[in-house]
């Protein structure tokens, strides 16, 4: 049965994507990081993680990677509840040193990635409506604990996010000493777009070669009920062997299934190809990349200008 606000007789908002005075609480404070307050979590909330997660099962074991798999199992979450981060920590940092932490919303672009570098992956709290448990434009609770977590307890991949984070520093470091405001904000873009991009064609919505065919280890299809069969299924999907120079130059959409897909050999191949993303950053080959989404706003922008504050 549904909890009641006592006072209006009508379901307890809980923590629910868009309907949680919590997070408008905090976000109003300026707080980014916040403390998981799970017994705020209504009946229905734990409904919705309920079915999310009981739906799923089934194309985990056909579509996902066998490194996500072993992950999911790994961290031994409650399929009837909504899970408890430090619960989900406990079984996750002694693996490979991450942990998930707790946000009340957007993470500028830098502190997100420099995140990743001390192994830390910002955690939505809030979880969608149980009668819209399709597509949510917003990350929940679902997509990061069950969707991107799993995979952070693989060393291998672990070690790629880490890297990632490296990568942001060094983006930092060298638009830092351009004098010219103009040069400065135009190569800054590009090259967050290029990282953006290079991002969610891997970690987001990336898959893996198999003896067994294609396998899912993007979070963004692992969370997706209908887009994880989708991307493997599909004959209108166009899914190629990645190459650096196509996905920096490659812009997405967020609010459709995505009709191009890259797929690699290892997470060892993905770990080097970071290696290499930060290599052409020196290069100057990310100063100039094509047009197009993701856009990138004024908090990204300052979020890498002003590193000295983070």
């Amino acid at each position: 049965m549904a909890q009641l606000d006592l006072r209006t007789h009508r379901p307890a908002e809980g923590l629910t994507t868009t309907q949680a005075s919590f997070i408008e609480d905090a976000q109003a404070q300026g707080q980014l990081y916040i403390t998981q307050p799970y017994e705020l979590y209504s009946e229905e909330n734990h409904e919705a993680w309920r079915r999310l997660f009981a739906r799923m099962q089934e194309r985990w074991r056909k579509y996902g990677n066998a490194h996500f798999l072993k992950g999911i199992e790994s961290l031994c979450l409650n399929p009837e509840r909504v899970p408890h981060l430090e619960e989900v920590n406990q079984f996750l940092c002694p693996l490979t040193g991450f942990r998930a932490k707790a946000v009340s919303g957007y993470v500028p672009a830098f502190v997100f990635f420099d995140c990743l570098r001390n192994r830390e992956f910002p955690t939505t709290i809030t979880i969608r409506r149980s009668d819209r448990l399709d597509y949510l434009p917003e990350p929940d609770i679902f997509h990061d604990i069950a969707g991107h977590v799993p995979m952070h307890t693989d060393r291998a991949f672990a070690d790629t996010l880490v890297r990632f984070g490296d990568c942001a520093h060094t983006a930092a470091e060298l638009v830092a000493d351009i004098k010219d405001e103009h040069e400065q904000l135009h190569r800054l873009t590009s090259i967050i777009q290029a990282m953006a991009r290079f991002f969610w064609f891997t970690i987001e919505f990336g898959l893996m070669n198999s003896r067994d065919g294609l396998k899912v280890y993007g979070s963004g299809l692992l969370s997706s009920y209908g887009e994880i069969e989708h991307c493997i299924e599909s004959p209108r999907v166009q899914r190629y062997p990645i190459q650096l120079e196509w996905v920096i130059n490659q812009s997405f959409e967020i609010d459709h299934y995505q009709p191009l897909l890259f797929y690699m050999e290892s997470f060892d191949h993905l770990f080097e190809l970071v290696g290499e993303l930060e290599t052409w950053m020196r290069q100057g080959k990310l100063d100039n990349v094509a047009p197009g989404e993701p856009g990138v706003n004024e908090e990204d922008l300052k979020s890498f200008l002003h590193t000295s504050s983070i």
